[in-house]
């Protein structure tokens, strides 16, 4: 079984985790309505999906 012959540093192990880091979650925002929704996702208030109906929602 293969062993490290030596410890890595800290600072090693910082520079490989620098990208693990959560990030903000992307929005784009409604053609039909202008809400901001995340990316590939239908919107909650109109119910369109890439120019097109795919949930029908109630008016209230």
């Amino acid at each position: 079984m293969a062993v490290p012959k030596r410890k890595h540093s800290n600072s090693r192990t910082g520079k490989r985790r620098s990208h693990d880091a959560k990030r903000a979650k992307q929005l784009n925002y409604c053609n039909k309505c202008s809400t901001a929704v995340p990316t590939h996702v239908v919107c909650p208030k109109c119910g369109y999906y890439m120019g097109r109906v795919v949930v029908e929602v109630a008016d209230e």
